[in-house]
């Protein structure tokens, strides 16, 4: 029984109520995720309303034509055990088409999920602490724009299931976002962002080729320019520009929306598939806080696990 449940497209006028619903969840959302989110595929984002009143949600979102990832599977605590949650899911994955399915499932949910025909694929463990900049990263990391973007893109399509050019703009750019890159050699070797989010700061991609660069561009991160990172706000010299590891970090003068180089609260999303990744986070004690299984319905592209050493959202992937 669904009641009156009318479940329709989202639009971003609904955003705070989902990211309210995700607080209260513990999934600590991202200070302006729903810009970013909704940009990649406007239509893939689903509520559920009773008289008006929205009482669950989800997202299926497409990235090209043989990758889709849902996300945001919720329902408000008091309509819970009515099946309002499922007859949204049931509305919204058709959105997927023929696309093999991903989502990150809590382990409440994980038998439901196999149910359905997700797999498991890895565990992501979230890892929480404090952390505070040794200042190697701000003398060798560059904003994102200096290194291109079409390089980033191509180095993110590496570590991702599929190519996105369109979220990584919106990702790049979004205010409270801060993200550093890192060139050896002419060679880009690793980049990641860091947004704010509800409680602290979230770091999320974080790719590189080896710890070692992952430490250098956490740390980077962590002290944080205030400056404008996103491309298309600075004017970077461009993928040819051949900066090294001793380059400067190109701090300047902006919103202050970075975290600051006193250090703070900071989360990251750490896949069990990359020992390295986990040994960092080990290494700069920071703690676990819960775990997710990536599931898929089928065959994706591969991936280099190696240089996953943070996910970019559990949300949309």
């Amino acid at each position: 029984m669904t009641d009156s449940l009318q479940i329709t497209r989202a639009s971003l006028a609904d955003w705070p109520i989902i990211q309210g619903w995700c607080a209260d969840e513990g999934w600590n959302p991202g200070d302006h995720d729903g810009p970013c989110f909704l940009a990649q595929d406007p239509e893939g984002f689903f509520v559920g309303r009773i008289g008006g009143e929205p009482v669950s949600a989800v997202s299926v979102v497409n990235y090209g034509d043989a990758f889709s990832f849902l996300g945001l599977y919720l329902v408000k605590p008091e309509f819970r055990g009515r099946g309002h949650g499922l007859a949204t899911w049931q509305a919204a994955l058709p959105r997927a088409g023929a696309r093999t399915v991903g989502l990150d499932g809590v382990l409440a949910q994980q038998d439901t999920y196999r149910k359905s025909g997700f797999s498991d694929a890895h565990r992501t463990v979230r890892f929480v602490g404090e952390l505070t900049s040794d200042g190697s990263g701000p003398a060798a990391a560059v904003p994102l724009a200096e290194a291109g973007f079409g390089e980033v893109a191509d180095y993110d399509a590496l570590c991702f299931p599929a190519p996105r050019p369109v979220f990584l703009r919106e990702w790049f750019a979004a205010p409270g976002h801060v993200g550093r890159a890192l060139v050896v050699d002419g060679r880009l070797v690793g980049y990641g962002v860091l947004r704010a989010a509800h409680d602290g700061h979230r770091v999320g991609p974080l790719f590189a080729d080896s710890r070692v660069y992952a430490e250098v561009i956490l740390d980077a991160l962590v002290a944080g320019a205030a400056g404008d990172c996103g491309f298309g706000r600075s004017a970077g010299r461009g993928a040819g520009a051949g900066h090294d590891v001793g380059s400067d970090a190109g701090h300047g003068a902006g919103r202050g929306d970075g975290v600051t180089g006193s250090g703070g609260r900071i989360v990251i999303d750490v896949p069990e598939t990359n020992r390295e990744a986990l040994a960092m986070v080990g290494a700069l004690g920071l703690e676990p806080s819960f775990e997710v299984a990536r599931m898929y319905t089928g065959p994706v592209r591969d991936v280099d696990h190696g240089k996953v050493f943070g996910m970019t959202t559990l949300e949309l992937g």
